[in-house]
Parts: C-alpha cells; sequence; structure tokens
C-alpha cells in the first residue's frame, strides 16, 4: 500500500549547517554509497546533496565526495560510474586494474645493488648467518603496489575540468576534505583544509584511496601518501569541527553476523571459517574499521552535543554485501539496487531519523519511499526478454542434468546390488 506524501519542498531551517561523510571500501564500498546516496537523493525532502557545507571523503568514498562537491547529483554519479555505457565519459573498471609497471621496473632496477652485498655477508660467513637471513634485504626490491591508480587521477583530471567544475579546493562553493596518511608519520592529512588545498583534488583523491599493497603511495609535496581508512574510517570529526549541525554519513563495511542471518532466514548458520581465507581476512578488516568507528560515534556525540549524526550502512546479516568481493566490480548493477533498497527499507523504519531530520528542515516522502514500483534501474524489454529466455534454458540444462545424475546413480546402485546381494 503506498502512503501519500505532498511532495513539496521543505524550507531549509536556519543556521542547520549540512554535510555528508563517506568513508570506504574498495570499489564494493563506492558501489553501495552510490546507491544509499541516490535513495536518500530521491526521499528526503528539504535535503540538496549537492548544496550541503561540508563533504568529507575517505578513500573509495573520496571519489564520491569530490563530485558531490562539484555538483555532481548521486543519480548522474549512478549513470557516470555504474550505468556506464549510458555515460559520455564513464568510468571503466579497468582504470583500477592497471599494473604498476613503473613500480615493477624502479625495483627491478634494485636488484643488483642488493643483491651483491647480500651474497658477500652470506659467503664471507660460510653460511653461518643463514640465507633468509643474508638475503632478507631484497625485499625491498619488492613493489609498493600491485596496481597503477594514475590513470584514475588522469580520469577525475578530465571529469573535474568540465563546464561548471573544478579540480581546485580553494575555487568550491562548498568546504571539501579529502583525508589520507602521510605513511612515514601514520598522520591523518585533510586535503582541502587550509595548508593542504593547493592540492588538486584528483591527486588528493588518488591518494586517499591508495590502499597499501594494491596501490603504490601517492607522492604529494615530497611526502608519501596512502589510504586515509589506516586511521579512521569516516573521518566525521573533520566535518563536525567545521561547525556542522546535522551530518549525514555513509559506511558501507560492516561485520557480517552469521548467527544473525542464519536465525531471520530460519536456517543453520554456516561459519565464516567456511569462506576461507578471504573470508576470514573480510571479516578481520571489517571487525577492526567498525570498532574503531562506533568508538568514534561515541566520543563525536560526547565532543560535539549540538551535532546530529545520521549513519546509514548494511545490516550485520546482510549476505549479499559480505559474500561479494571487496574489489568486485562486474555485479555493480545489481549491488546498487540492492543497496539502495536497503537504504529505503531501513528509512522505511528508522523513525527516530525522521524525528532527528525535521530537527533540520527534512522531511521524508513517504510517496516516494513507499513507491513498491521504483527501482534504480530497470532492465530494457529486450533484457528481460532475454533473462527470461536464459531463465527457460537455465532450468532445461537442470532438469536434464537431474534426469542424468539419477540415471548416473540408478546404474551405480544396479552395479552395487549386483556385487554385494543382500
Amino acid at each position: 500500500m503506498r502512503r501519500q506524501g505532498s511532495g513539496k519542498k521543505v524550507a531549509r531551517v536556519a543556521n542547520s549547517y549540512r554535510g555528508v561523510a563517506l568513508a570506504g571500501g574498495g570499489p564494493l564500498g563506492a558501489i553501495y554509497e552510490i546507491g544509499a546516496l541516490v535513495a536518500l537523493e530521491e526521499a528526503l525532502d528539504g535535503l540538496d546533496l549537492i548544496g550541503c557545507d561540508v563533504y568529507v571523503g575517505v578513500s573509495s568514498g573520496s571519489f564520491l565526495a569530490a563530485g558531490l562537491a562539484n555538483g555532481l547529483s548521486a543519480k548522474a554519479m549512478h549513470q557516470m560510474f555504474i550505468e556506464s555505457e549510458l555515460a559520455d565519459d564513464p568510468f571503466e573498471p579497468d582504470l583500477l586494474l592497471q599494473p604498476a609497471f613503473g613500480e615493477f621496473a624502479s625495483r627491478i632496477a634494485q636488484v643488483p645493488k642488493l643483491l651483491a652485498p647480500a651474497a658477500k655477508e652470506y659467503f664471507e660467513h660460510g653460511g653461518s648467518t643463514g640465507f633468509f637471513e643474508s638475503f632478507s634485504r631484497l625485499a625491498r626490491a619488492l613493489p609498493t603496489g600491485i596496481f597503477d591508480n594514475t590513470r584514475v587521477g588522469t580520469y577525475l583530471t578530465r571529469l573535474l575540468s568540465g563546464p561548471a567544475r573544478t579540480n581546485d579546493f580553494r575555487q568550491l562553493k562548498h568546504k571539501l576534505f579529502l583525508v589520507a596518511t602521510d605513511i612515514d608519520t601514520g598522520a591523518s592529512v585533510p586535503f582541502g583544509a587550509p595548508g593542504w588545498d593547493d592540492v588538486p583534488i584528483s591527486r588528493a583523491v588518488q591518494a586517499s584511496a591508495a590502499l597499501p599493497g594494491l596501490f603504490p603511495p601517492v607522492e604529494i609535496g615530497g611526502r608519501y601518501y596512502v589510504d586515509g581508512a589506516l586511521t579512521k574510517t569516516l573521518h566525521a570529526s573533520v566535518g563536525l569541527r567545521e561547525g556542522v549541525k546535522l551530518l549525514l554519513c555513509v559506511n558501507p563495511l560492516v561485520p557480517f553476523d552469521a548467527r544473525l542471518a542464519a536465525s531471520k532466514k530460519h536456517r543453520k548458520a554456516i561459519s565464516v571459517v567456511q569462506g576461507g581465507l578471504p573470508s576470514i581476512m573480510s571479516q578481520t578488516f571489517r571487525t577492526l574499521i567498525y570498532s574503531r568507528m562506533r568508538s568514534g560515534m561515541e566520543r563525536y556525540r560526547k565532543d560535539f552535543p549540538d551535532a546530529d549524526i545520521v549513519l546509514f550502512e548494511p545490516d550485520r546479516d546482510d549476505v549479499e554485501m559480505f559474500f561479494t568481493n571487496v574489489f568486485s566490480y562486474s555485479d555493480r548493477r545489481r549491488l546498487c539496487e540492492h543497496a539502495y533498497q536497503r537504504t529505503r527499507d531501513g528509512l522505511r523504519h528508522r523513525a527516530e531519523v525522521r524525528k532527528v531530520l525535521a530537527k533540520h528542515g527534512i522531511r521524508i516522502n513517504d510517496e516516494v519511499l513507499f513507491d513498491e514500483q521504483r527501482t534504480l534501474s530497470k532492465p530494457a524489454p529486450s533484457d528481460r526478454r532475454r533473462s527470461q529466455s536464459a531463465l527457460g534454458l537455465t532450468a532445461n540444462q537442470l532438469e536434464q542434468t537431474l534426469d542424468q545424475l539419477e540415471t548416473v546413480l540408478h546404474g551405480c546402485a544396479k552395479r552395487l546390488h549386483d556385487r554385494h546381494p543382500i
């Protein structure tokens, strides 16, 4: 049943300083955040996501924060990153998967310099120091990252050079902060803040999203920077210190609760261990960053009692979000639609969010929110026909396979009976 809303925009409350903070989470995190942002963009009257006062982005969230600050709506970024074949300048997934040949070459060039003293030390001591101990210095020749993110920077430079956009923090109408980590000190650096605002936005995004091990550190002003999530997941405090009174936060990665998922679906719980090392590593990473974020949220509420923080994130029992590779980009439409619908569902059932938003002149549009026919991306009729055809083909194949399996099992049972009659 559809609930009716007035459809009218609500006037903005005076002195309601608003901000958006977007956490990281690899390509999967960005896909989730796009779906969530489109849901908020559609369902919240009185909120203009590209008209907020402060934007904070970390890691993959920095891409989207930079887009919002530049006037790119969530729907526009959905077309650019998800429905990429429809965009004039789409973001292609292979931009993230270019091998870092330059890094490989520079490291290989160091091998002769490292190999000679290692061999000398080993043979001078007659091997008493141990092979691995003597040659451990060769580890310095290992590349600092597998993939090259310079093409991402080039794409962003081109994107932010378009009409009514800028690659300069100082020329933005609204404040933008992109957080990275100084790899040599472990300190967080908010690019866009005074003293850090002369860095091109595209370069700051590169630095903020340079996940160690996957991408080499990004050099800026003689310093090297990596993913901003190393110190904090969300860095909401950056926006709160700017005086934000309503901060909307999106965090795409939460630890998975297998027992909760099983109880809701009335199934036997399956341990994360059964997923092997990738699942273990994913759960470990999610648990660490989530614990830090939760403790940070509690501290923010004490340090900034006049500010309201509204957090949007997946449920702990969201199987789809957990068992999808964090770096997957192939199922982006399905996952983005999933995030879109889960965010809409959360808005329907969170009465406290309605009250908080109302304080800041924002109303949830129930006519939009309870429209059960609303989807983020609708397949074309030809796509639906292909899907139905594929479904029919799959069903036929399954039926044939089961018939073959039944025949094989029947044959095995007959042979077993012939050999060992009862």
